[in-house]
């Protein structure tokens, strides 16, 4: 069982019908609870209704809120739109709770005895100059961790400094399709995954990085060794989620020291896993992915 500190957004995402807890990293933080794994969600909350009832939520799927803090800025929430392609679209309502956290020398003092194995984090969290800030404290005091950046670039919170930024503090490496070729336009590495993947690590230390595209699988790459795995036929409900989901899965496999192919034919199974049901933190068993 591994440790996993987890840090960043809590958002409530706003469907046209519908109204689902979500927000990466917590999506992340519940999915790799799931898998067994000790973890720490560091973030924050409004002193409202949606506040109340993500606390409540986040409680009944598992997790602690010691590091969930309440702000006098509202809840977080983003507008989603399913568009007629299957892509997905948000609207970030900013500032919101999240970027309001406050992480004292005590918690950072406990999260040090903790000791996680890992430390995940986004562009979003740390597209703010408080999040930022709080996430090199949080690296600062856990030097040892594993840094895991799961890129989740979002329109206007993305900028190319910081995004070089983190791919440079990172250990480990996530991102789909569409990121990809936003990257490649600034970083001029390899558009092909295996190129992205090799070059990356060699320009930037990265210990392993994984690639997502959709229906048609992943490309992993640990160590030296790559691997691809093909996708999961099933019926998509929405795809919200299910990128946090595979990432979950993709550290889950290299904490438990897997090879490369087979953290990616388990990455897979469980991201399809959550987009075949509406939501982003659907329910699931381990026991659904055949492992």
């Amino acid at each position: 069982m591994a440790k996993v500190a987890v840090i960043g957004e809590i958002i409530w995402d706003l469907f046209p019908d519908a109204s689902f807890l979500g927000g990466a990293p917590l999506n992340f933080a519940v999915h790799s609870r799931r898998l067994g794994n000790e973890v720490m969600l560091v973030s924050a909350v409004g002193d409202d209704d949606l506040g109340r009832e993500a606390r409540a939520r986040i409680v009944g799927m598992g997790l602690e809120t010691d590091l969930v803090g309440v702000s006098r800025l509202e809840t977080g929430t983003a507008r989603v739109e399913i568009r007629p392609d299957g892509d997905t679209h948000f609207t970030i309502m900013r500032p919101a709770a999240y970027d309001d956290v406050e992480l004292t020398d005590q918690h950072l003092r406990c999260l040090a005895d903790w000791s996680p194995w890992d430390i995940y984090f986004g562009t979003l969290f740390a597209s703010s100059e408080s999040g930022h800030a709080n996430l090199l404290r949080l690296f600062a005091a856990i030097p040892d961790a594993r840094r895991f950046y799961d890129v989740n670039l979002r329109p206007g919170n993305d900028s190319p400094e910081l995004v070089l930024d983190l791919l440079a503090r990172a250990n480990v490496v996530k991102l789909n399709e569409s990121e990809l070729r936003t990257l490649q336009r600034f970083t001029e590495l390899p558009d092909d995954p295996e190129g992205f993947c090799r070059v990356g690590a060699k320009r930037f230390g990265w210990e392993a990085a994984c690639l997502t595209f959709g229906a048609r699988g992943c490309a992993v790459w640990v160590g030296e060794a790559y691997a691809e795995a093909p996708g999961v036929r099933i019926t998509v409900a929405d795809t919200v989620g299910a990128g946090d989901a595979f990432a979950a899965a993709f550290l889950h496999g290299l904490d438990c020291g897997w090879p490369a192919a087979k953290i990616a034919v388990f990455a897979n199974r469980l991201g399809a896993l959550v987009a075949s049901r509406p939501g982003a933190i659907p329910d699931w068993r381990v026991e659904e992915l055949g492992v």
